[in-house]
């Protein structure tokens, strides 16, 4: 079943390439970062596996892959930018993004400064929402943009080098995902629920 539809992922991701080249690795990392759940560690290591084929050069897939982040920040920082706390209240659970979430953000801000922004780029599931609530807190546009290109720049480096190892032992991970399958499906699909579920929770709460 796994090995069936990362077969048909792997065909996608290289269509879309073929067709657009690195911009196609762009597109799809802009996607996730505007505030769209398609997720950065199911596309980048598809692109690895491509690297591995041959059919992109390593950096290329890293440097698109981060500028794509800097281009899908752009509407959703601005959208918080413009649209501010009220906008929040009336539309953020369209997002996914709770009042929780933007004290989070408050926090994480107070915290770190501006480098909360690189560090959210290197964390999974935040990286996808972070743009929002820092157009809302707005954050200095030259160092946001300047922190997002870096960090997802560093995290691109490293989901590619996992897809390159993933396609050097492609046969090894098919004859364990044939296995474990099912197992690895549930798992996935209880993490989804539970992520949604939390953030559904923040929104009644806010």
């Amino acid at each position: 079943m796994i090995d069936s539809l990362l077969l048909w992922l792997s065909e996608t991701m290289e269509h879309i390439i073929t067709v657009l080249g690195p911009w196609g690795v762009s597109l799809l990392m802009a996607i996730e970062s505007c505030n769209i759940p398609l997720p950065s560690e199911a596309v980048l290591p598809f692109a690895g596996i491509l690297v591995n084929k041959g059919v992109m050069n390593f950096h290329i897939a890293a440097i698109f892959g981060a500028i794509g982040c800097v281009l899908g920040s752009i509407p959703s920082y601005y959208l918080g930018y413009f649209g501010g706390r009220p906008f929040v209240e009336k539309y953020g659970k369209y997002f996914l993004v709770s009042q929780k979430d933007l004290e989070d953000a408050d926090k994480w801000v107070d915290k770190y400064g501006d480098w909360a922004f690189f560090i959210c780029r290197m964390l999974p599931v935040i990286r996808t929402f972070i743009s929002f609530p820092a157009g809302i807190l707005r954050a200095r546009k030259r160092i946001f943009f300047t922190l997002t290109f870096l960090g997802s720049l560093l995290w691109c480096y490293v989901l590619v080098f996992v897809g390159v190892k993933m396609g050097e032992n492609m046969e090894a991970l098919k004859s364990i995902w044939h296995k474990f399958d099912a197992v690895i499906i549930l798992a996935c699909l209880i993490l989804g629920g539970i992520y949604v579920y939390k953030h559904i929770k923040n929104l009644k709460n806010s």
